[in-house]
């Protein structure tokens, strides 16, 4: 009985220890509990700063100590790295409530389970600065020294090897010091550690290549450029190109384009002075073997320079290739190269004959008398052709009227025509002294021939073999080869 009565009061007593034990444990659980209420956890980071066992005002005085050493670092747009530092501005801590929402957030009776746990945090270090150091540090930067400075520029178009093209515009490095200064002040007062400066904060170049002006003006000027003409030129390949063309233009500081008509004038120029043949000196082969050099008259191809002028200005304004012949304002009896061709008439004075082939073919040849050189009536020499074809007609002159069957004339007033009056004698030496009055008279037949079968336009080679000065109004007129002025005396 005895036994027993010890056996429970040791019991009570074991009992009782254990509960002692267990109040201690939680008086101790609940006041570490309370202590975290308004201490941070032991392992709590806030942006590196080891705060942990600190209440609020510890925490908040440690990090507004730490301040002192903030560091600004700006990353310019070449890359490069520049420093504000913390000390040089002001700077102080403006506790903004992150750190206590921090606190607030812990669930102080987790304590044990975040004991070992390590707590990162990254919030805001809002500061406090004095403005004028901050503007003062900004303008120090290196990227605000002028020597350090590149301007930037605009995009140009500009004339270069084989046509126009747009020189890109330069972006420069010019920082703007109103905007940046705004984005370090953001910066600071959020407590950043850096900052990159993008296109915004750096003054730009008012004209890109992208700009419609740059676009717009470069498309006026490809679609001169592409207005290739191409000229139908038997013969002969002529293409006025891009080069050419490009050389026509004109841009205004204003981008206003402009054709440059003294420019497009040289290459008509030259264009008529390539293709005329109208008076040229030409290599002719003879009915009787030989070569000779024959220029004057008014036959062969002519230019029409001022409509050729204003064709080109209207197919640059097209602004797509063109095919097409030249202006002409008088054209020859054959295309190309050879514009004689094969169809023509030739008279021999110096031989007093004459000749007409056709397509290549003997059709007609003939004793004839020409223009009394005696009397310096001369026939017209050079390159001519039928004006037209007329019978029967009336010849007239300041003391003669004579009625002939045919009339075909070719310089001025002079033609080929039948002469009754000659009696079937022609050639020899009668034109010497005994000659017309500079027209060429042929037997009737072969007139009829002629008249028959020649078309007006059909080229007419007049020539003599001997040097001769032709006076007479009829040469001067019809810009004969060896028309010379006469002397005047004074």
């Amino acid at each position: 009985m005895r036994e027993r009565r010890r056996r429970r009061r040791r019991r009570i007593i074991i009992g009782s220890a254990a509960v002692a034990t267990a109040l201690v444990i939680a008086a101790g659980y609940f006041g570490i509990a309370a202590f975290f209420r308004d201490h941070f956890f032991s392992h709590t980071k806030v942006n590196g700063w080891k705060i942990g066992g600190m209440d609020l005002e510890e925490a908040e005085k440690k990090i507004g100590d730490s301040v002192e050493d903030y560091l600004l670092t700006i990353y310019d747009r070449d890359g490069g790295k520049h420093h504000i530092y913390g000390m040089d501005i002001g700077c102080c801590y403006v506790p903004d409530g992150s750190l206590e929402r921090i606190l607030e957030e812990q669930d102080s009776f987790s304590w044990l389970k975040e004991a070992l746990k390590p707590r990162e945090n990254e919030i805001p270090i809002p500061m406090d600065y004095q403005e004028d150091l901050v503007a003062q540090a900004v303008a120090g930067l290196d990227c605000f020294q002028e020597e350090n400075i590149t301007e930037p520029k605009d995009a140009v178009i500009q004339e270069g090897e084989g046509g126009y093209v747009v020189v890109p515009e330069e972006k420069g490095n010019r920082p703007l010091q109103d905007k940046v200064l705004e984005k370090v002040k953001q910066a600071i007062a959020a407590g950043d550690s850096d900052i990159t400066l993008e296109d915004e904060d750096y003054a730009q170049p008012e004209v890109t290549q992208e700009s419609p002006k740059i676009k717009d003006t470069m498309a006026r000027i490809e679609a001169y450029q592409n207005a290739v003409i191409t000229y139908e030129i038997e013969g002969y390949e002529e293409v006025l190109g891009k080069e050419q063309i490009t050389s026509f233009i004109s841009l205004g500081e204003d981008y206003s384009i402009t054709l440059k008509e003294d420019e497009i004038e040289k290459y008509v120029q030259a264009l008529a002075s390539k293709y005329n043949t109208y008076a040229d000196v030409r290599q002719f082969q003879t009915s009787s073997g030989d070569t000779i050099e024959i220029g004057g008259g008014d036959y062969g191809w002519i230019v029409d320079k001022p409509k050729e002028a204003e064709q080109i200005k209207q197919d640059l304004a097209g602004g797509v290739p063109v095919s097409r012949e030249l202006s002409y304002s008088q054209r020859p009896f054959v295309k190309g190269k050879d514009d004689i061709g094969n169809t023509y008439i030739e008279i021999d004075y110096t031989k007093q004959h004459m000749w007409y082939y056709e397509n290549g073919e003997l059709v007609a040849d003939t004793d004839v008398v020409t223009g009394n050189i005696s009397r310096h009536n001369g026939s017209p020499d050079g390159v001519f052709k039928i004006v037209y074809k007329e019978s029967p007609s009336v010849l007239r002159g300041e003391d003669y009227e004579s009625d002939v069957t045919y009339f075909m004339p070719f310089a001025y007033n002079v033609g080929i025509h039948d002469a009754s009056w000659r009696n079937g004698k022609f050639g020899g030496a009668i034109y010497k002294t005994n000659g017309s009055h500079g027209c060429i008279n042929a037997p009737l037949e072969v007139a009829k021939t002629l008249y028959e079968r020649v078309e007006v336009g059909t080229p007419v080679i007049a020539y003599y073999r001997e040097k001769v000065e032709l006076t007479a109004e009829n040469a001067k007129i019809s810009n004969a080869f060896s028309y010379v002025a006469p002397e005047t005396g004074n």
